[in-house]
C-alpha cells in the first residue's frame, strides 16, 4: 500500500506560508469561517490540507486564493515561504480609503509664518 498523502493542519500552513504573523491569527481568521478549502467554508483551525487544496481567504483588503504546492516544515524567509503555495488571485482594483494631499508636504517656516499671519488679519 501507497503512503497517503502527508496533511498539515491549515493554520500552521498560513502561518508558514507567512499568510499572517502569527499563528493564532491563522486560527482566529479561520475559527471566524473566512477561510474556504476547496469552496468549502470552514472553521476548525485544526483542518488539514494537502497538496492540490486550493485556499480563499481574506488578506486586508484583497481575497486572496492560492493553490497549496507544497507544505513547510518551519516557518523559514519569504522567498522560502513563496514556494509553498501558487498565487491564483485575479488582479483587482484598490480604491485609496484617504484621499492623498495634492501639496508639497509640510509647509517650511516662512510658509508657516505667513500662515499664522493670515489668520491673525482674520482675528479683531
Amino acid at each position: 500500500m501507497s503512503d497517503p498523502q502527508p496533511k498539515l493542519r491549515i493554520d500552521k500552513w498560513l502561518w508558514h506560508a507567512r499568510f499572517f504573523k502569527t499563528r493564532s491569527l491563522a486560527a482566529k481568521q479561520v475559527s471566524a469561517g473566512h477561510v474556504r478549502v476547496n469552496g468549502n467554508k470552514i472553521s476548525k483551525p485544526a483542518q488539514t490540507v494537502g497538496q492540490g487544496d486550493v485556499l480563499t481567504f481574506a488578506q486586508g483588503k484583497l481575497i486572496r486564493v492560492v493553490e497549496v504546492v507544497a507544505l513547510g516544515e518551519r516557518r523559514g524567509p519569504a522567498p522560502e515561504a513563496q514556494t509553498l503555495y501558487l498565487d491564483r488571485t485575479e488582479k483587482q482594483e484598490i480604491s485609496p480609503d484617504n484621499p492623498r494631499y495634492e501639496g508639497k508636504g509640510r509647509p517650511d517656516k516662512r510658509e508657516r509664518r505667513a500662515l499664522d499671519l493670515s489668520r491673525r488679519k482674520g482675528m479683531p
